[in-house]
């Protein structure tokens, strides 16, 4: 079968990133590796030490009651869990944390380290961040890749961004110079619902990482989740004029830049997606 050339190589070990904070608008880029970790089963085998990393007077630690009774700190730190997907067998290993306080460069040295001792040829930085986008259009995802070969690869560009940066733009940064492979997922996130949860846009994401693992997602109940909450903000944009008003602004706005473009490859993907999903043992 001849590989699809929108997707990473296969056989290929990738690593998953999303950090809570600045680069996580409405919380979808790590509400997509949290869905996605628990529908994998991953593993934790790593965490890095929070004490190093963290303010723990800007992101505390959380008290809670174990089921035995007892209480229970939580620190604020970066997991590392390996898992396999189901159909191709590929290894990933997922990152989820908050992003750090200080010792950025030895933050990311650590988390590289741990990555290449994982076998790891390619970090993928998943992020979202709020836009002027209307809630009842698709959710723009754009990837972009500063790794030559990739770019041709996918057939996408380079970032043309600059300004201040996150975590993931300097992981992905301090990849490519140990040679690995980088690119980083972007979600738009509409600014005027910018309240996490944001399931619309989390399953925007994992519909593009669908794509580049070559992989079916079990989706769960997401789909029904990103419709229940595209209607209560419809509900909200009738219930007031001037959010009513600014969402039609923006629907107009989008729906005119992409008139001239045709629609042709969005329904080939869809289809494609619905034959990966059809085919996976147990759907109906």
């Amino acid at each position: 079968m001849t590989e699809d050339p929108r997707q990473l190589p296969a056989g290929e070990t990738v690593l998953l990133a999303a950090f809570e904070g600045w680069n996580d608008a409405g919380s979808a880029a790590t509400h997509a590796l949290e869905h996605l970790h628990d529908v994998l089963d991953a593993e934790q085998v790593d965490e890095l030490d929070p004490e190093e990393y963290h303010d723990f007077q800007v992101n505390r630690p959380h008290v809670s009651i174990g089921a035995d009774g007892k209480r229970e700190i939580t620190w604020p730190t970066t997991a590392v869990a390996v898992a396999e997907t189901r159909r191709s067998g590929r290894r990933v290993v997922i990152v989820h944390g908050i992003e750090p306080s200080m010792r950025w460069r030895r933050y990311t040295h650590e988390l590289l380290e741990i990555a290449q001792s994982l076998g790891v040829s390619t970090v993928v930085t998943v992020g979202a961040l709020l836009a002027d986008v209307p809630h009842t259009r698709p959710i723009p995802v754009t990837v972009s890749s500063e790794h030559a070969p990739t770019r041709k690869r996918l057939g996408i560009d380079s970032s043309t961004y600059e300004g201040p940066t996150g975590i993931v733009g300097i992981l992905q940064h301090e990849a490519g110079v140990r040679g690995m492979a980088s690119l980083s997922v972007w979600a738009a996130v509409p600014h005027y619902v910018a309240h996490p949860p944001s399931p619309k846009a989390t399953l925007a994401i994992l519909h593009r990482l669908e794509q580049l693992l070559g992989e079916p997602i079990d989706l769960g109940e997401l789909p029904d989740d990103a419709a229940a909450w595209q209607h209560g903000v419809d509900e909200l944009a009738g219930e007031d004029g001037e959010i009513g008003e600014y969402v039609r602004q923006l629907e107009e706005a989008k729906d005119t830049a992409e008139l001239p473009e045709a629609s042709g490859e969005a329904i080939a993907q869809e289809f494609e997606r619905y034959l990966r999903r059809r085919d996976e043992p147990g759907t109906p």
